[in-house]
């Protein structure tokens, strides 16, 4: 009866509901009706695009230690909410624009287009470094030696085994970047480069950080502590970062007011964050044993998108945020028809 207290919705999406109940009552007193739709618009926003970085991350946090964990939903929720979907933004415009910040922050308050203009300007550096980071994380997933576990099997299989191959990934993602250099528009050819191969060795530097210390610091437990968990916590903000990056450009698309943008963002932040105890504490991973390949599946789909967005095609963020939930409601569904499939034959 206790576990069952502890992984009730009410008791982890509290928090999530009252921060957004409140701040939606200052969007509509401030801005109205239309302000609270906006703002409802892109909580939901943040939520569906980042559906599948709650799954990775409760992959990931499941494995470090309760002092991680709260350092996480503590501290890794004002990284995320303040640094990432403020700070960031600030200083990328400050790198392009050539203002200082006192300079970006009155932009950014007093004339919200010239803001979002300037950090929609940067966005083939943000693609190329996102979309990079996330196919890294996909690909690693998947090329994997040891993974018996295959969720589409036609294709996995093969994956898993050229994982026999160490350097295989970083060889394709080496070619991609200088693919990305040849075919890209000539006044971004360096910058996406330079993007796409800090992406690169930005995933690779995490995971041998976290590979160095793992067997050196684990808890009684079992659960990563010290400078394993710090990789770890650090592969999660980065992740979080690749995600939101691209969503914060995406909602001027909706509206220009930069507090608006951060409130609702913001507190779509805090919904993945609730969501990512739930996935972890009700043990939905191990319920549903394809829900990680789905999840992996559409971060390797939107680090694609990221990447085909420097040839000026530029999907609907709708279509972006749905096409996760849908790759991830097919794997939770073959899931389902599998666990069914296993207790027939094991009741026969």
């Amino acid at each position: 009866m206790a576990n069952k207290i502890s992984v009730h919705p009410l008791r982890i999406f509290w928090l999530s509901s009252l921060i957004t109940i409140a701040l939606g009552a200052w969007m509509l007193a401030h801005g109205g009706l239309v302000g609270l739709w906006l703002f409802t618009i892109l909580v939901v926003l943040e939520v569906t695009f980042s559906f599948d970085n709650a799954v990775i991350n409760s992959r990931v946090l499941v494995r470090m230690s309760p002092f991680w964990q709260k350092l996480f939903l503590t501290v890794g929720i004002f990284i995320a909410v303040f640094v990432v979907r403020f700070l960031v933004p600030i200083f990328i415009v400050m790198l392009t624009s050539g203002h200082g910040f006192h300079g970006v922050i009155a932009l950014a308050l007093n004339n919200p287009e010239d803001y979002g203009k300037t950090l929609h300007d940067a966005a083939p550096t943000i693609d190329a470094f996102g979309g990079t980071f996330l196919i890294m994380i996909g690909i690693s997933y998947f090329m994997d030696r040891k993974k018996d576990i295959h969720w589409l099997r036609s294709i996995e299989k093969y994956l898993a085994r050229a994982g026999n191959y160490e350097t295989l990934k970083v060889f394709v993602m080496l070619l991609t970047a200088m693919a990305l250099y040849f075919t890209v528009d000539d006044a971004h050819k360096t910058t996406v480069l330079i993007a796409s191969i800090l992406g690169t060795l930005l995933h690779l530097g995490l995971e041998l950080f976290g590979a160095f210390f793992e067997k050196r610091q684990r808890g009684s437990t079992g659960k990563l502590v010290g400078m394993a968990a710090l990789g770890s916590f650090m592969y999660l903000e980065v992740l979080d970062a690749s995600f939101s990056l691209d969503g914060v450009i995406g909602a001027f698309a909706i509206t220009n007011e930069i507090v608006l943008i951060i409130a609702g963002l913001g507190a779509g932040a805090i919904w993945v964050r609730s969501l990512t105890v739930y996935l972890m504490k009700s043990g939905t991973l191990s319920k549903y044993r394809y829900l990680e390949h789905g999840a992996h599946w559409a971060i390797l789909a939107l680090g694609a998108i990221m990447l085909i967005k420097l040839y000026h095609v530029d999907p609907p963020e709708w279509f972006t945020g749905s096409l996760g939930l849908i790759v991830i409601s097919i794997a939770v569904i073959s899931s389902v028809i599998e666990q069914r499939r296993t207790a027939a034959i094991a009741s026969k």
